[in-house]
């Protein structure tokens, strides 16, 4: 694998020629965002002609997180197409309060509990050209949606969010948790000879065409994880985006440090053994190869 398949982007120039220029706010002017009440419906950028009829869907797992929904959801640019909440059978109006948020919310149903069954369920039932993975439980800013949305455009097959790249941060996780995100990273490096910085965060973005060339399988935590290594294994052009990750509002998190470490080392493991599973060696033909065609 080219070590340059993963590049960092500049979060003040995030669109290059031939794809149109997208406004973007400097960092400061994010975090005068995310100050403000959460009722407040905040529209980085209106919709124009940067978006080039492309749709933009927003996936979000939910597990009782009926309280954090009020902080979040009125936060997501209103030029989104759809928002897709993946339920895993909450017991405190999770889907009430969302449909309350944000009528004509998708609501998929997901028994089966885990992170990546419900957000495997959720690229399936999404509709748009660009899929954006949300977290509901406060610690993905949806004001930085722009910015992984003008990295697609601008040429990327998938934007990944990192806390450690330049503009980037956390208020939320622990020494620990950052140790084994830096040792897992790094092998990560080695294995894939690649320039990630962030092998462990979930906020993600990319055309609704990756989706069966990375053909996910994880049910867990781990997926994201196995996200960003096929992505590196089947050549598509990753951009790392800077983001910073805020702390839960409510609740307590599913994430278990040790046992979703271990799952998240298997797969790393998997993905470098040489019986791993086969994947397609391009992005598919389809809507982000026709898009790429007319910019040109």
């Amino acid at each position: 694998m080219n070590e340059n398949n993963t590049r960092v982007l500049d979060a003040e120039r995030v669109a290059v020629k031939p794809y149109p220029a997208l406004p973007m706010m400097r960092l400061t002017e994010l975090e005068a965002l995310r100050s403000l009440t959460p009722d407040t419906n905040i529209v980085p950028i209106a919709r124009g002609p940067w978006l080039s009829g492309v749709r933009v869907s927003v996936v979000m797992p939910t597990l009782n997180e009926a309280p954090n929904l009020a902080h979040v959801i009125p936060r997501i640019p209103r030029w989104v197409h759809e928002l897709v909440l993946v339920d895993s059978a909450s017991v405190d109006g999770t889907v009430a309060a969302a449909r309350a948020l944000w009528p004509g919310v998708v609501v998929v149903e997901q028994p089966r509990l885990g992170k990546g069954a419900a957000l495997r369920a959720g690229f399936a039932a999404a509709t748009g050209d660009i899929i954006v993975m949300l977290d509901a439980d406060c610690s993905t800013d949806p004001a930085e949606i722009p910015l992984f949305v003008g990295a697609l455009l601008a040429g990327a097959d998938v934007a990944k969010g990192s806390r450690y790249a330049q503009g980037g941060g956390s208020a939320d996780i622990t020494l620990l948790r950052s140790a084994g995100n830096l040792a897992f990273t790094l092998l990560t490096r080695v294995l894939f000879r690649n320039r990630c910085t962030d092998l462990c965060y979930g906020y993600n973005a990319f055309w609704q065409e990756v989706v069966p060339v990375l053909d996910l399988d994880a049910d867990g935590f781990e997926i994201e994880a196995m996200m960003n290594l096929r992505s590196l294994r089947a050549g598509l052009r990753v951009v790392e985006v800077p983001s910073f990750e805020a702390l839960r509002r409510y609740g307590s998190s599913n994430l278990r440090t040790f046992r979703d470490g271990w799952r998240v080392l298997r797969t790393i493991l998997g993905e470098a053994a040489p019986g791993r599973k086969r994947l397609s060696a391009a992005p598919p033909a389809g809507q982000l190869a026709s898009l790429r065609q007319a910019a040109a």
